[in-house]
């Protein structure tokens, strides 16, 4: 947060990273559907048909989410138990691989990508049944690269004694 409250991105952009958030969800959302249509056209036609701002969060985003698919699927799949990708609602499944993408790729807090996809998916899918299944997936998503983390900042374990001369 900086001036007046706003961060840097609100006050250098016509729209809030919420509002952002919501475009590149949308494209998300676009790009399953349109099967063999490249992201890049995708993202033209938003701009001209929608009159989509060429703004740099939405297009890093949109782009790093299309780029960095497989990764982000296999983290969603990994924790929605007894799921595959054609059983989850695609707007659920839209917002996930965003804010999992944020998690992993962006400077973006892991808890504002979850919170935000929460309250995104309750606009635009069942609230009751499809917010406590995005929940519990990203949960257990930034859980998992909490741990990561944590076991990744430790100090290496010395495999052998110094005692023991060999």
């Amino acid at each position: 947060m900086g001036l007046c409250g706003l961060s840097a991105y609100e006050r250098n952009s016509d729209m809030k990273r919420s509002e952002a958030r919501r475009e590149v969800m949308s494209l998300c959302f676009e790009y399953a559907f349109k099967e063999g249509e490249s992201a890049e056209n995708i993202y033209n036609l938003a701009r001209e048909v929608r009159e989509l701002d060429s703004d740099k969060y939405i297009r890093e985003t949109f782009f790093g989410v299309v780029d960095k698919l497989d990764f982000v699927d296999e983290k969603i799949l990994k924790f929605a138990k007894g799921w595959n990708k054609n059983r989850i609602s695609p707007v659920a499944l839209a917002v996930m691989r965003t804010a999992v993408y944020e998690m992993y790729f962006t400077d973006i807090p892991d808890t504002a990508a979850l919170n935000e996809a929460i309250e995104i998916v309750k606009e635009y899918d069942d609230a009751k049944t499809v917010k406590g299944f995005v929940n519990g997936v990203l949960n257990s998503v930034l859980k998992e690269k909490e741990a990561g983390a944590a076991v990744s900042c430790e100090e290496p374990k010395s495999e052998s004694s110094t005692d023991d001369p060999d």
